[in-house]
């Protein structure tokens, strides 16, 4: 599967939804042009909205409506807004291997910028032709749990006892929700059964929590073909499913003196090397990888509430995909 194969299936629907995320960004000042022209440019994989679009698909027979075009839309504009707002809180100089806004513009035009990209999310949601409040509260309730996870990650970065309950509640705010959103808006949007709305959920949530345990994954890994940096996450004093897992096969000391090394990383060089080791060799990866194709699995059992269709096959793909890529 690629994604590509996804867009080109989806055909005009897809074409549509870009068309309007282009068109929901435009503005009359040149700089603000520009700027969302190079993020464009750079869009990343679009998971989002094209698993937006195959669901609402998927519960309707093969059928968009145009509604189903805005939550797609809005579902991309969000997450980039997101994005913007990251980089600066993380300070991030780079994203998708190019220069952050961030980096490009400071942090004072990154936050505006997607301030402006979430506002026009939220626009396309208002655009909705339904008549009552759902989708609307369930998009403002995503950038609640979004919040919420980055402050409880800051704290647990100062502290250094995150554990796993509360790792997963940091990545189901910062990422499973808005996939959650995405799948749930897309069903509301072409009327499915409550049933086919609980599996769309559940897909969704499931297919979240896996995407981050890969992320998390690369961040310890040793592949230069990631084409990214690693070890951010601990230069972060972020404690995710790699290092959890290494620290629930040690004795109590071994991990109260790792957890201090995290709270500390950056008083000495070495900690950090000592840690990326800690974890790869105490079955770390092994640990997270474990989790990461059961929350696939998961995924994929949501989806028997949905008839057999090419959808529902490509919705398959992308959550045997989110365990599978290299990037």
């Amino acid at each position: 599967m690629t994604l590509d194969a996804i867009k080109s299936f989806l055909g005009n629907d897809w074409i549509r939804t870009e068309s309007l995320i282009r068109s929901s960004l435009a503005s009359d000042i040149e700089l603000l042009n520009r700027t969302n022209e190079a993020i464009l440019s750079h869009s990343g994989k679009q998971l989002r909205p094209l698993v937006s679009l195959l669901v609402a698909r998927a519960c309707s027979g093969g059928l968009a409506t145009e509604d189903s075009i805005r939550f797609a839309a809005a579902s991309e504009l969000l997450h980039n807004a997101t994005l913007l707002h990251d980089d600066v809180a993380d300070s991030s100089p780079r994203r998708r291997g190019v220069p952050t806004v961030m980096f490009l513009l400071g942090g004072r035009a990154s936050v505006l910028i997607g301030d402006f990209w979430l506002v026009k999310a939220l626009g396309n949601v208002l655009a909705s032709s339904r008549e009552d409040n759902e989708v609307i509260g369930i998009f403002a309730q995503t950038l609640y749990y979004l919040a919420e996870g980055e402050m409880l990650q800051l704290q647990k970065a100062e502290t250094g006892d995150t554990d796993e309950d509360a790792y997963l509640r940091i990545i189901y705010s910062k990422t499973a929700s808005l996939f959650e959103t995405t799948a749930v808006s897309a069903a509301l949007s072409v009327n499915a059964s409550e049933e086919q709305i609980a599996a769309a959920r559940h897909y969704a949530v499931n297919l979240g929590i896996a995407f981050q345990i890969k992320d998390d994954i690369f961040d310890y890994s040793d592949d230069q073909a990631i084409g990214k940096p690693v070890g951010v996450d601990l230069d972060e004093q972020k404690i995710t499913l790699p290092l959890l897992g290494a620290l629930s096969r040690v004795e109590a000391p071994v991990a109260a003196s790792i957890r201090e090394k995290i709270v500390h990383i950056h008083e000495r060089e070495a900690y950090k090397r000592e840690i990326m080791s800690f974890v790869h060799e105490n079955g770390g990866i092994e640990y997270a990888t474990a989790q990461l194709n059961e929350y696939v699995a998961r995924a994929i059992r949501a989806l028997d509430a949905f008839p057999e269709s090419e959808e529902k096959r490509y919705l398959i793909q992308i959550a045997e995909f989110t365990a599978d890529r290299k990037v």
